[in-house]
């Protein structure tokens, strides 16, 4: 079954949550309101939709559609 009203990211923000999955870069993530320090771990597709699956700094994992992530930036230092 297909997940409702998706609407798929652009190609450059998908590559830059893969490339963050693969070398482990933490993100500042930004969704329903929250801003939040994440190590990603996945980004997978399933469903008709794209997910990126991270851990919080308490190290509880968490799985979120791609269309409902407000804002990332990579935090490189």
């Amino acid at each position: 079954m297909a997940e409702p009203n998706y609407q798929p990211i652009a190609c450059i923000l998908h590559e830059r949550l893969e490339f963050s999955v693969l070398r482990r870069i933490p993100l500042m993530l930004e969704y329903s309101g929250q801003k939040l320090r994440v190590l990603p771990l996945d980004v997978a597709t399933r469903n008709g939709a794209e997910w990126l699956k991270f851990r919080h700094e308490d190290g509880k994992e968490e799985e979120i559609r791609l269309d409902r992530i407000t804002s990332f930036k990579e935090i490189l230092a």
